[in-house]
């Protein structure tokens, strides 16, 4: 299940970056990403995200999107996270999570994350300080264990 995660997301790369959108070549958020990536491995989405703005978390401050994480996924121990857990990050101390990824590969220096980007496209890049910093909760995919594949 790890590497059937890893590999669907890395099918969004390229992905143009559009709010709220979540059709893989053609626009996706970071949620927009991780509801694609859901459909194609678990199916159907649970629930529909309401209608959200860019700004979303700095004039609302709900956690949105960490309790809808809660609801659908397995949160795990931050420090647990492995290639395909989702990770969520806070942009700013004391703001709710804003922003999600998709752990690729952690063999080397740094982890590799899968993310939709602002103003960019989906990409795997670096989970470097910045981001490590940032990082808040972890989540399993339904199906996948603990300490297994899943």
């Amino acid at each position: 299940m790890r590497a059937a995660v890893v590999e669907a997301a890395r099918g969004w790369l390229g992905t143009p970056y559009r709010h709220q959108a979540s059709v893989r070549g053609e626009g996706a958020d970071c949620l927009g990403l991780i509801r694609g990536v859901w459909r194609e491995l678990v199916g159907a989405e649970p629930e529909a995200p309401p209608p959200y703005r860019p700004d979303w978390a700095e004039v609302g401050g709900e956690e949105t999107l960490l309790a809808a994480a809660r609801r659908w996924l397995a949160e795990i121990p931050v420090e647990a996270a492995s290639v395909g857990d989702v990770v969520l990050f806070r942009m700013a101390p004391g703001c709710p999570a804003k922003h999600c990824a998709i752990l690729s590969d952690m063999t080397g220096v740094e982890p590799r994350m899968i993310h939709a980007y602002w103003g960019r496209t989906v990409v795997e890049s670096w989970m470097g300080s910045w981001w490590r910093r940032r990082l808040v909760a972890a989540f399993r995919w339904p199906g996948v264990e603990r300490t297994g594949e899943g």
